[in-house]
C-alpha cells in the first residue's frame, strides 16, 4: 500500500485539524448561557468588594475581589485566558492596590524567558522536521507488533515532551499517530480489536506527553509557574537538574505503568508485521540522513540540555554564573544566529522571526498575571490566612497531608486549568508548609506534579482535549483508563515526595 507516516503528516494541515475538531473545542453554547457566564465573573467581584464578606482591611479586599475575577473567567474560559491574566494591570493600579509599574514588573519576571527560550528551541525542532525522526526511530527500535508500536509512542512522546511543552508535543505526535492508525487499519482490516489500537495510540500520546512533561521544568507550564512562584517568596531557582533529579523517576515509571495499564485494559492483539516494518524503514529512508539544519538544532539542542544539567558544576568554577533561564534564552539565540545551510540562500538561519509566530505568547502572559495576583495575595496577607487555616485540618501525618494535596491537586485539576491551579494554589500550599513547618517542597511539589497528571477529563490537560476530539476515544473509556491512572499518579508522587524530596533538598536549592 502507497500510504506512509510522512505522506499523511504533509496531507495533514493545522487547519485541517481545527475545522475537524471545532464542534469539541469551541462547544457551541447559546448565547445566553455564554452571556451569563461572562458576567460571572464582574458579578462576584462586586460582591466580593462591597460586602467584605471576611472583614478584611481594603486593599486585602480589593486584592481578594480582582482574585475571584480572574479565577473565574479562568476556570469558565469565558474570555481567552491570556486575556484574563493582563487585569491586573487595569484594576490594580485603578483600585490602589499597586502601581502600573510595579503591577507590570512580573510579566517580565525572568522565569518567564526560561519559557520562552524553551519554546523558541522547540519551534527549530519543529521546523526542521527533527521530532519526526526522533519518533519514527523510536517506533522501528520498539518493533511493529501493536503493543510494540504502543510502547514506541509512548516513549518517544514522553521524551521529546521532557524538552517541548506537552501541548505542543502532542500536536506534533498526532498526524503521526493518525498516519499509524491508517495504516495499521489497512493492514489489519479483519482484526476486531482494532479500534483498541487507535484508542491506545491517541490515550498514549495526550498521557505520555502529559508525564514526560512533569520531568523537567521546561515541560509543561505548571512548572515553570511552581518554579517562578519560587524564586519570586525566596529569592533562589529550583535547579534544572536538582528538578530532573525529582520528578523523572516519577515520570518514567508513570510511563511504564501508562503502557501496563492500556495494554491490559484496551487489548488489541495485533501482531508483528514486516510489511509495516519496512514501511517505517521506508519513510525513515524518505527522511535522508540527516540534514544539515537538523544536525545544527541537535548540536543547539544538546548543548542547552547540557548547560541545563551541568550548571552547578561550572558555576563552581568561579569563572561565570549561569542559571536555567540565561541559558535557554542562549539557546534561542543561537536559533537565529546559526545559518541552517539550507537552499541557496547561505545567510538563512536556523529560525527567522517569521517562525515565532506560531508560538504560544499568549502562556507568557499567562504566568506574568499569575506571578502578580500571587504576589498581591500574600502582601495582602491573605495566603497567610489561608494557610493557617488549612492548616488546621491537616492533622500531624506529614503522609496524609502530602497525599490530600495530590488528590486534590490532580482532580481538580480535572476540571481547572493546571496552570492557573498551580498559580493559584503554590502561595496556598507554601502557607500550609510553613503553618506545619515543613518545607515548602514537601507539599508544593507533590501539588505541581500532580496537577499535570490529570487524565480522566477531556479538559484535563490540552493533550486530553486535542486526542478526545480525534473521535476514536468515548468518555466513559477515558475516564476510566484516567481514573487508573489518576490513582497510580496519586500514589508515585507521594512515595517520591515523602521519601525522595528531603533527600535532594539542597539540590533543589
Amino acid at each position: 500500500m502507497g500510504l506512509s507516516f510522512t505522506t499523511a503528516v504533509t496531507n495533514f494541515s493545522i487547519m485541517d485539524y481545527l475545522h475537524a475538531n471545532a464542534a469539541f473545542m469551541n462547544k457551541p453554547v447559546l448565547l445566553s448561557k455564554s452571556f451569563l457566564v461572562l458576567l460571572s465573573g464582574p458579578a462576584l467581584f462586586l460582591l466580593v468588594l462591597f460586602i467584605n464578606p471576611f472583614s478584611l482591611d481594603h486593599i486585602a479586599n480589593r486584592v481578594l475581589a480582582t482574585a475571584v475575577l480572574m479565577i473565574t473567567w479562568w476556570i469558565t474560559e469565558a474570555i481567552p485566558m491570556p486575556a484574563v491574566s493582563i487585569i491586573p494591570l487595569v484594576l490594580f493600579p485603578l483600585l490602589g492596590i499597586s502601581k502600573i509599574s510595579e503591577t507590570a514588573a512580573p510579566y517580565a519576571n525572568e522565569v518567564i524567558f526560561l519559557f520562552m527560550g524553551g519554546f523558541m528551541i522547540g519551534l527549530g525542532i519543529e521546523k526542521w522536521n527533527l521530532h519526526k525522526r526522533i519518533a519514527l526511530s523510536i517506533v522501528q527500535f520498539t518493533g511493529t507488533g501493536g503493543n510494540r508500536i504502543i510502547l514506541g509512542f509512548i516513549l518517544a512522546t514522553g521524551f521529546i515532551s521532557m524538552w517541548l511543552s506537552n501541548t505542543a508535543t502532542t500536536m506534533m505526535m498526532y498526524p503521526i499517530a493518525a498516519s499509524v492508525i491508517a495504516v495499521v487499519y489497512a493492514k489489519n482490516d479483519h482484526n476486531p480489536n482494532l479500534r483498541n489500537f487507535a484508542l491506545c495510540i491517541m490515550l498514549a500520546i495526550a498521557y505520555a506527553s502529559n508525564f514526560g512533561g512533569i520531568a523537567t521544568i521546561i515541560g509543561t507550564p505548571p512548572n515553570v509557574a511552581y518554579s517562578s512562584f519560587i524564586s519570586k517568596k525566596f529569592g533562589y531557582d529550583i535547579s534544572f537538574f536538582g528538578w530532573m533529579f525529582v520528578a523523572t523517576p516519577v515520570a518514567i515509571l508513570l510511563l511504564f505503568s501508562l503502557y501496563l495499564v492500556l495494554v491490559k485494559m484496551f487489548p488489541n492483539k495485533i501482531n508483528a508485521d514486516t510489511e509495516m516494518h519496512a514501511l517505517i524503514k521506508n519513510d525513515l529512508k524518505d527522511l535522508g540522513p540527516m540534514s544539515i539544519p537538523e544536525k545544527r538544532v541537535m548540536g543547539i539542542f544538546l548543548l542547552t540540555a547540557t548547560l541545563w544539567i551541568t550548571r552547578d558544576l561550572i558555576n563552581q568554577w568561579g569563572i561565570v554564573k549561569l542559571d536555567d533561564n540565561m541559558i535557554a534564552v542562549f539557546g534561542a539565540l543561537l536559533m537565529f544566529i546559526v545559518p541552517s545551510g539550507h537552499g541557496k540562500e547561505s545567510d538563512d538561519k536556523l529560525l527567522v522571526w517569521a517562525d515565532t509566530s506560531k508560538m504560544a505568547w499568549g502562556i507568557l502572559l499567562l504566568f506574568g498575571g499569575g506571578i502578580t495576583l500571587a504576589t498581591a495575595l500574600e502582601k495582602a496577607g491573605l495566603i497567610g490566612m489561608l494557610g493557617k487555616w488549612l492548616a488546621g485540618f491537616s492533622g500531624s501525618s506529614l503522609v496524609l497531608l502530602i497525599l490530600a494535596i495530590a488528590f486534590l491537586s490532580i482532580f481538580i485539576s480535572e476540571v481547572m486549568s493546571n496552570v492557573a491551579q498551580v498559580i493559584v494554589f503554590a502561595p496556598v500550599v507554601t502557607g500550609i508548609a510553613e503553618a506545619v513547618g515543613v518545607n515548602p517542597f514537601m507539599l508544593g511539589i507533590p501539588m505541581t506534579l500532580a496537577a499535570s497528571c490529570a487524565s480522566m477529563m477531556p479538559m484535563g490537560t490540552p493533550p486530553n482535549a486535542i486526542v478526545f476530539s480525534s473521535g476514536h476515544i468515548k468518555l466513559k473509556e477515558m475516564i476510566k483508563a484516567g481514573f487508573v491512572m489518576n490513582l497510580i499518579s496519586i500514589l508515585l508522587i507521594v512515595l517520591v515526595s515523602y521519601f525522595l524530596v528531603p533527600l535532594v533538598m539542597t539540590i533543589l536549592k
